[in-house]
C-alpha cells in the first residue's frame, strides 16, 4: 500500500513538473525565476502575456484533455474485459471528428467556429446511442460491443475521408490537423468548456467503481452479485463517451491515449478501478502535455500537433497488445 501511494504522489508531482516545465519552455524562454514573479504580479508585461494568455491555458488544455481520454479508456477496457478497448475502436473518437469535419466542411464561415466544439461532442453521442442500440440483444454483450464498434469506427473513419476529399472549399490543412489532434492556440474558453465535464464526470466514476471491478468477474457473477449489469454498463459506456467526446471536442483526435495510460496505471498501481482511474488520469495528462512541449519546442519554428507524437508511442504499443494476446491464446 505504501509502495503505490508512492507512485501515486511521484505521479502527481510528475505531472506538476510537466506544467511547469512546459510554461517556461517555447519560442521565448522564460525561466522558472521569472514564472513565479508573474505569477505574484511582478513580472515583465511580455512575459505575463505569453504565460497566462498563450502557456497556461494550452497546459491546462492539454492536461484535462489527456486527464479525460485516459480515465474514458480505463473505464472501456473493464466494462468490456478488453485491454485493446479505447475510445478510437468504440468509434467514440470517430463520430467526433466526423461530426468536427462536417462542420468545416458544410458550416465553416457560416457559423461561428465556436461551435465546432458542440458539433464534436454531439457526433460522439449520436455514435455511441447508435452503437448501443445496434449492439442490444436481449441486453449489450462486451463481445458486441467491440465488433459493432469497430465497424462503426471504420464507417466513421470513410465518411470523413470523403468529406475531406470532396470538401469544395478545399481546405483540408485545417481538418487534417484537427484529425491529427492539437491543442495548438488553446484559450481559456476551451478550458472553461473542458472543466465542468471533468469536474463532475471523474467523482461520479469514482462513485462508479465498485460497479466497474464486478464488471470486470463477467456478467453472470456480476448479477450474482446483486449488480444491475446493464443499466451500470450503460452509465458507464456513457460516462465514457461524455469524457472522451469533451475531450476530442478540444483538442482534436488525440489517439492512443486511452489505451496507453490505464495500461500504464494498471504495470503500476494493479487492477483495483479505484487507484487505476486516478493514476490514468495523471498518466494522460503528462503523456498529453509533454507530446505537446515535444511538439512546440522540438522542431521550430514548426508547431506539430500532439497527435503526431502520442501516435509515434501509441501504435507499436497496440501492435504489441495484439502480439502479447496471440501469444497467450
Amino acid at each position: 500500500m505504501k509502495k503505490k501511494s508512492w507512485i501515486a504522489y511521484s505521479l502527481a508531482a510528475a505531472c506538476v513538473a510537466a506544467a511547469v516545465i512546459s510554461v517556461c519552455l517555447g519560442d521565448t524562454y522564460i525561466s522558472p525565476f521569472q514564472v513565479f514573479q508573474s505569477f505574484v504580479g511582478k513580472g515583465s508585461d511580455t512575459n505575463t502575456m505569453i504565460i497566462e494568455m498563450l502557456r497556461l491555458p494550452r497546459i491546462a488544455t492539454a492536461l484535462l484533455v489527456g486527464a479525460s481520454l485516459a480515465v474514458a479508456g480505463s473505464i472501456l477496457q473493464d466494462i468490456v474485459r478488453n485491454p485493446m478497448a479505447s475510445p478510437e475502436m468504440l468509434g467514440v473518437t470517430g463520430g467526433a471528428s466526423a461530426a468536427a469535419v462536417a462542420f468545416l466542411t458544410f458550416a465553416a464561415g457560416t457559423v461561428s467556429i465556436r461551435w465546432l466544439p458542440v458539433s464534436a461532442l454531439a457526433g460522439a453521442g449520436i455514435v455511441s446511442l447508435v452503437l448501443y442500440l445496434f449492439a442490444w440483444k436481449r441486453g449489450v454483450t462486451s463481445m458486441r460491443l467491440i465488433l459493432i464498434g469497430v465497424g462503426m469506427s471504420a464507417l466513421m473513419s470513410g465518411a470523413t475521408t470523403m468529406m475531406i476529399v470532396f470538401n469544395p472549399k478545399n481546405d483540408a490543412g485545417q481538418a487534417y490537423t484537427w484529425l491529427t489532434g492539437s491543442v495548438y492556440a488553446a484559450n481559456w474558453e476551451n478550458v472553461l468548456l473542458l472543466l465542468p465535464w471533468t469536474i463532475i464526470l471523474l467523482p461520479l466514476t469514482m462513485l462508479m467503481t465498485r460497479h466497474v471491478n464486478i464488471a470486470q468477474l463477467g456478467d453472470d457473477i456480476a448479477t450474482s452479485s446483486g449488480s444491475r449489469v446493464q443499466l451500470n454498463r450503460f452509465i458507464l459506456l456513457m460516462i465514457s463517451v461524455a469524457l472522451a467526446g469533451s475531450a476530442v471536442s478540444v483538442g482534436g483526435g488525440i489517439g492512443f491515449v486511452g489505451l496507453l495510460a490505464p495500461h500504464m496505471a494498471r504495470k503500476l498501481i494493479g487492477a483495483n478501478f479505484k487507484r487505476v482511474m486516478p493514476v490514468s488520469a495523471m498518466l494522460g495528462a503528462i503523456i498529453v502535455m509533454l507530446a505537446d512541449l515535444i511538439g512546440r519546442t522540438a522542431f521550430l519554428p514548426l508547431d506539430v500537433p500532439a497527435g503526431v507524437f502520442t501516435a509515434a508511442i501509441g501504435a507499436p504499443f497496440f501492435i504489441y497488445l495484439l502480439y502479447a494476446r496471440r501469444n497467450e491464446s
